[in-house]
């Protein structure tokens, strides 16, 4: 069993798994890792460059007749605080270890059935992949055709992924000085949009969302777990990012650094939607923006902007994650990889995506893939703290003929469990499932033969 010092990271020497070396631009593997790129500040740039979702956007926009004003900013500030309390406690293995997600979860799914956990978290990334290439894409569009009169979307689309692919496949050292360069503008560009709004349609705000009644039951707590929904993704693979985080940094300041990295683009994003979109009822991102700033110079300024956001969220929440799953299950190089997940981004049509139709929909993808999301997060942390108590064996961990071999039933069926009553509770489907879930693989864990030797 491996030994952890004092600081929570294993020693250089004490790994009995594959050992690590340092690694250089581009060469990220799933081994344990050991030279940690990134400090408090540093990794907060990093996820509050890597949060500027287009998607949250799109939620805000669905809310309007639903919430008021401050019910929308209690609910984005209630799922932020969840956020970063999952965040902290499902990245504890990979911020100890230095082990990403993929490894993270071969005691509690096995070897082969870490293949669903994988699955289940490369799809979402690779459709907000899509989503957010095409609004990126659509943003330097509209730059080009107000300062040269020319507009192909088509040319913006394939150029601009071909740009991302290229900076993915830097790795983590390539993502530290994108997000941190990244996110001082970003956020710039968004006080300045927020400002926008308000003095464009300030009267319009006040009569459709301030004075308005809203809800403070179902829906509101439905609304929490759709801003939540955005980052329960990440959830389940923090430790591809924990891993690169100072062993030095205790769970409290993890807590803050993730509660006030997620909040501000959330809260910014969320509500420039709901205030245009209750203003003026258009939904479409682009056409948002275009209408809210009458200045060309200020114009091209916030598009260019709004297509850097995607560029670091991209990279940071929807590369790395299929990327690591791709090298696990196939044994690619990162490089390979993610060249690869650029090209899978295509495929998931994403100028359907964006239509104004398509809202309700988006609302309804996040809430499907949370009931999935929420159970494999919950027998993440079950199995990592009460069957484990944070203790792993770093040479089962990399055996893939020894006890985690294949599937373990009892992490399947917890999470079928899980999947049906997040289902039967749609619109809470990320909570709804986490109880039913972790009682479930506990007592599966106790009581199942077929299960024990997972328990190791």
């Amino acid at each position: 069993m491996t030994q952890i010092d004092m600081a929570g990271v294993a020693p250089p020497d004490a790994h009995d798994g594959p050992r690590a070396t340092d690694k250089g631009v581009g060469q990220e593997s799933l081994a344990p890792q050991q030279t940690r790129i990134m400090g408090s500040w540093s990794y907060l740039f990093a996820w509050l460059g890597g949060c500027v979702s287009i998607g949250t956007f799109t939620i805000g926009s669905g809310l309007v007749g639903t919430l008021n004003l401050l019910q929308t900013v209690v609910a984005i500030a209630i799922g932020c605080t969840v956020i970063g309390i999952a965040l902290m406690i499902n990245g504890q293995a990979g911020h100890r270890y230095g082990i990403p997600f993929m490894v993270q979860a071969r005691p509690a799914f096995g070897f082969a059935g870490t293949r669903l956990p994988a699955l289940v978290r490369s799809v979402p990334a690779l459709v907000w992949f899509g989503f957010q290439s095409w609004i990126g894409a659509g943003a330097l569009n509209l730059v080009s055709e107000t300062m040269f009169g020319f507009s192909n979307i088509w040319v913006f689309f394939i150029g601009f992924q071909a740009l991302q692919i290229g900076l993915s496949v830097l790795g983590f050292h390539g993502i530290k000085w994108l997000e941190n360069i990244g996110s001082v503008f970003i956020i710039g560009a968004l006080v300045y949009m927020f400002f926008s709004v308000i003095d464009k349609y300030g009267s319009q705000i006040s009569a459709n969302l301030v004075n308005v009644e809203g809800t403070w039951g179902a829906p509101f707590w439905g609304a929490t777990m759709l801003f939540l929904g955005i980052y329960s993704t990440m959830m389940l693979n923090v430790s591809d990012y924990s891993r690169e985080l100072d062993g030095q940094v205790g769970r409290g300041r993890q807590v803050a650094i993730y509660a006030n990295s997620i909040l501000p683009a959330t809260l910014f994003m969320g509500l420039i939607g709901l205030m245009v979109s209750g203003a003026t009822g258009e939904v479409d991102p682009i056409k948002v923006f275009a209408s809210a700033v009458d200045n060309k110079l200020l114009l091209v300024t916030t598009l260019l902007f709004i297509a850097f956001a995607q560029v670091t969220t991209n990279i940071l929440n929807n590369v790395v994650p299929p990327a690591y799953a791709l090298m696990d299950v196939f044994k690619l190089r990162f490089k390979t990889a993610a060249v690869l997940v650029g090209l899978l981004a295509f495929a998931t049509f994403p100028w359907l995506l964006v239509k104004d139709e398509s809202a309700a929909g988006l609302n309804l993808f996040i809430q499907t893939y949370s009931a999935f999301l929420g159970p494999i997060f919950a027998i993440l942390v079950v199995d990592y703290y009460v069957i484990r108590k944070q203790r792993l064996n770093m040479d089962y961990l990399y055996d893939p003929a020894g006890p985690y071999r294949g599937m373990n039933p009892a992490a399947l069926a917890a999470t079928v469990v899980g999947v049906v009553f997040a289902l039967i509770f749609s619109g809470v489907s990320w909570y709804a499932s986490l109880l039913p879930a972790g009682i479930s693989y506990y007592l599966l864990m106790k009581t199942l033969p077929a299960a024990r030797r997972f328990a190791q």
